[in-house]
């Protein structure tokens, strides 16, 4: 292969550059920015568009939706800072109901097509924007997939060997037969060397060594998947995703007609979910295209496809795993991309999951999306970004807040918030919440929830500080979406062997990669100060180039000579550290001459005398191996455990978004790489400059974050015109200056919203200690005046501090799902602040402190505080819900999750209450 030289272009001075592919989906106010002064910036981060705010998974139960509900929640969602929706219909959550308004419309109806409309045109009306799933539930599939069409499984029926051959193996309906083996072993252990095939022929006994023996039917079948969390009509199959005919059946029948429902205003994209496509790996034209496509014939090597243990079956198993790819890539993701193109939409796609896709493949979807939090193991998010990093999109989206704090409305704007730095520190810069459930009045309260995930709408009492969440999403993801990504590490993802560890029922890359791309691999890079891509042979092939500095390759067995001779040239210009063990086998079978070539590279690479690379014996020794190749981009000291960032590079600045992680204050010390005169630190909840000045790169900025605080940092040629605030030697957090405190926390007078008598409570203790509160969800406002003997003069500070919380333990098992915040808040879970009667700011998330120097005035102020806990604590007070009617006639579509013995949990203002006054600094 020819590659184009240089690969890397030195950037120790001038940061990363990406070599650009295109200018799909480039966001022009990004080429903007890049070029105008950092006031532009600055003042885009404190109003960013709308195209950046937060979209909402909008789950249609039934679907039995009403047009003035759906109104009523469109506008409510644009009221709270919300961008856009995303429909997906799901299973009933009542059974029909006149008096209360519910009726459930089968999926595809004209009815629900209406609705369709209905929503569209109300939402383009009101500025949102408006995706749909092509399909209900996930994956694809339905009513019109037919058995023929459905996903298909390798099916092996192993029998024992008497005296004679047993009768061929039954046929279930849609079955057929592939080929029939002898083999020497049992069904449970095999050797697949000694096979011999029966078919096609006459069928006769061959003569068999001594020992048991076992006949081997293989068979073409189907795993009789049903698509999950079905729509009231869009019962059915999951559709086989290797297949043109089953795609062009649902574009056909499920999505012709989904689009024209839209009419002249097209969603701005269809979306697919994650691939949960569980234990597909066959289907009938498999034969046939692996004949063409790797040159030999798969089925005389099905025994080894199955039991492995000769020479050649990984190499097998490899090449049916590249075959699968391809046609994934050709007959599911090719054409829904093009179908939505045709249809004026972009396809949003979740390329992740099982079968058989690759990185490399999120180059076909217009728009990758990403999934899960794992920010220090692997990551479907990291995958997605990586993939818009090397492609060329400027935005990448992930499903957000998947089973965050279950069980539903237990999660509190502290969990969002965790959970979404982490988001941001994988590069993600669109957030889609999942998610908002459709609600009708006759639901009753807290109204409807998906049977596991959280709820973001308005039955959620903290609902009122959501438009304060929303504004903070959206301006971290607009400058996060400024210039271009300067992540320093690619990781080469050992795809070839995941593919060759393929056994049938288990064809997902993903899945083998969270087993090869180690926590410890992850957490060795981060904590040495540098971000993290993954790349693959196929993009280093498609691209030519590997834009970073740094390529890391993990313990491999299996790469592709032309892959390995463009990393052997790269090596002359970027560093390439290797891990453990180095490559020596060709992928496939056919590739198995180029091994010993493969072989040779290795050791020319990493172990001649002159070798370029550096090859490490494990991930402990690669912080020092980075060092010394390429100075951190971030080196943090004193107590910075659990702090992140990402780094974005514009034309003549650097943004820096640093997030704290952890539960703990970090207090220490950041050192950027940027060479940059002046740093600027900027707090995303309000957009304000904290703290300014000159800056070299061998400057240490003190650093003091409370527990899952965030903050930007920006890095320029010349300061903004908007240059304002404290000295880069302050932390905006210090408490060094105190003056003067005043303790607040008896002499509240506390009024529940619900109109019941106001409560005097001296201790600020938890709603569910007073008697008639236990099971109370929803508001309560605590008024009280204090006193300020001076109005604060210039550069002084006047500021209400809520404490700091406590820290928690996560007692759940290592791999559970979801986001928890682990800290008692002393706010339970937000509240607004009122200083004689305007509006201060809104507290939900740490540090529960805020500056109110410009309202408060000499001598008597008063402060309110509007408190809002969760819908927990009101549906502890209530009944379990019962669904036997509903699962008798709709079959058991869901099962709550978490939702057994709810007890009310601790709600409002908990601690302690100080007014502080600071002198200037």
């Amino acid at each position: 292969m020819l590659l184009n030289l240089p690969i890397y272009r030195t950037h120790f001075a001038i940061g990363l550059q990406r070599f650009v592919i295109g200018a799909f989906l480039l966001c022009a106010t990004s080429l903007a920015i890049a070029q105008a002064p950092l006031s532009n910036l600055h003042q885009g981060f404190l109003n960013p568009p709308d195209d950046a705010r937060p979209m909402m998974r909008w789950w249609w139960f039934g679907p039995a939706t009403e047009k003035s509900e759906l109104q009523k929640e469109l506008e409510t969602m644009r009221g709270a800072g919300i961008g856009g929706v995303e429909i997906q219909p799901v299973y009933p959550l009542m059974l029909d109901d006149p008096a209360k308004g519910i009726k459930n419309y089968s999926y595809l109806s004209p009815e629900f097509l209406d609705a369709v409309n209905f929503a569209n045109h109300i939402a383009r009306a009101l500025g949102l924007r408006v995706d749909i799933t092509l399909g209900s539930g996930w994956p694809y599939g339905g009513p019109k997939t037919t058995l023929a069409l459905s996903a298909g499984k390798l099916k092996v029926v192993a029998v024992p060997l008497g005296a004679s051959l047993p009768p061929p193996a039954a046929l279930a309906e849609g079955e057929t037969s592939i080929a029939t083996f002898i083999v020497n072993g049992t069904e449970k252990s095999f050797d697949a060397s000694s096979a011999i095939r029966l078919d096609p022929g006459p069928v006769a006994v061959p003569i068999l060594k001594f020992g048991p023996h076992t006949v081997l039917y293989f068979i073409a079948s189907h795993t009789g998947q049903k698509v999950k969390r079905a729509a009231f009509g869009a019962e059915g199959f999951v559709l086989d995703h290797f297949s043109r005919a089953a795609i062009n059946e649902h574009l056909d029948d499920v999505a012709t007609p989904i689009l024209n429902a839209f009419g002249y205003q097209p969603p701005y994209s269809v979306f697919s979910d994650s691939l949960e496509v569980y234990e597909s790996d066959w289907t009938p034209q498999l034969p046939a295209e692996f004949q063409k496509r790797r040159g030999y014939d798969l089925i005389p090597h099905l025994p080894e496809l199955v039991e492995g243990g000769t020479p050649q079956a990984e190499a097998v198993r490899h090449d049916w795993g590249q075959t699968l790819s391809e046609l994934i890539r050709e007959n599911y993701l090719e054409p829904i991309t093009k179908f939505a193109e045709q249809h004026h939409s972009l396809f949003r796609s979740q390329t992740y999951g099982e079968p058989a896709v690759t990185l490399a493949d999120e180059a076909v979807p217009s728009l990758p999306e990403g999934e899960g939090p794992q920010w220090r193991s692997f990551s479907f998010t990291r995958w997605a970004t990586s993939a818009s990093h090397l492609y060329d999109r400027n935005v990448t989206s992930a499903e957000t807040w998947t089973w965050l704090h279950s069980p539903a409305f237990r999660a509190t704007p502290l969990d969002m918030k965790a959970e979404a730095d982490k988001m941001f520190l994988l590069g993600v810069n669109l957030i889609v919440g999942h998610g908002w459930p459709y609600s009708p009045q006759g639901a009753g309260e807290p109204g409807w929830s998906l049977y596991a995930a959280a709820v973001f709408d308005a039955h959620n009492p903290w609902f009122p500080v959501m438009p304060d969440i929303t504004k903070y999403l959206q301006r971290v993801s607009w400058l996060l979406r400024q210039g271009k990504p300067a992540n320093d590490i690619a990781i080469l993802l050992p795809e070839d062997d995941a593919q060759a560890a393929f056994t049938p029922g288990h064809v997902s890359i993903t899945d083998e990669m969270k087993k090869r791309i180690t926590p410890e691999l992850m957490s060795a890079i981060l904590d040495a100060g540098y971000n993290i891509d993954y790349i693959d042979a196929a993009t280093i092939d498609k691209l030519e180039t590997i834009p970073y500095p740094v390529l890391v390759i993990p313990p491999t067995d299996r790469i592709p000579l032309g892959t390995y001779r463009a990393i052997a040239s790269y090596a002359a210009i970027g560093k390439v550290i290797a891990i453990g063990k180095l490559p020596t086998l060709g992928p496939g079978l056919n590739d198995q001459a180029s091994s010993a070539e493969i072989a040779s590279l290795s050791q020319s690479l990493f172990k001649a005398p002159n070798a370029k690379g550096v090859l490490v014996d494990s991930a402990a020794q690669l912080p020092a191996a980075l060092h010394s190749l390429l100075r951190p981009d971030v080196e943090a000291s004193g107590q910075t455990e659990g702090l992140g960032f990402i780094h974005r590079k514009l034309a003549d600045s650097d943004i820096y978004f640093i997030a704290n992680t952890s539960n703990a204050t970090i207090e220490g010390k950041v050192q950027f790489r940027a060479h940059q005169p002046f740093v600027e630190s900027w707090e995303p909840d309000s957009g304000k400059v904290l703290s300014a000045g000159k800056y070299a790169d061998t400057d240490r900025i003190p650093l003091t974050l409370a527990p899952y605080e965030s903050r930007v940092f920006v890095l320029s040629e010349r300061p903004s015109l908007t240059l304002a605030g404290p000295s880069l030697t302050a932390s905006s957090s210090s408490t060094q200056n105190e003056k003067r405190t005043t303790n607040l926390s008896t002499g509240w007078q506390i009024r529940f919203a619900d109109s019941a008598p106001k409560h005097a409570d001296t201790n600020l203790t938890s709603w569910t200690e007073i008697a008639d509160r236990q099971f109370y969800s929803g508001e309560a406002d605590y008024a009280r005046t204090f006193e300020i003997r001076t109005a604060p003069k210039s550069g002084e500070r006047v500021l209400i501090d809520f404490g700091l919380g406590t820290p928690t333990v996560d007692t759940r098992p290592p791999d559970a799902n979801g986001t928890h915040a682990l800290l008692d808040p002393p706010i339970r879970e937000a509240a607004i602040i009122y200083i004689n009667g305007k509006k201060a700011a809104s507290l939900w998330h740490p540090p529960y402190r805020i500056d109110i120097s410009e309202l408060v005035r000499k001598g008597q102020n008063r402060v309110e505080v509007l408190v809002f806990n969760t819908a927990i604590n009101e549906l502890a007070g209530q009944p379990p819900r019962d669904y036997s009617a509903l699962y008798a006639k709709y079959g058991k579509r869901f099962e709550p999750q978490d939702m057994d013995n709810l007890k009310p949990i601790p709600s409002g203002l908990i601690g302690h209450v100080l007014i502080v006054e600071e002198p200037a600094n």
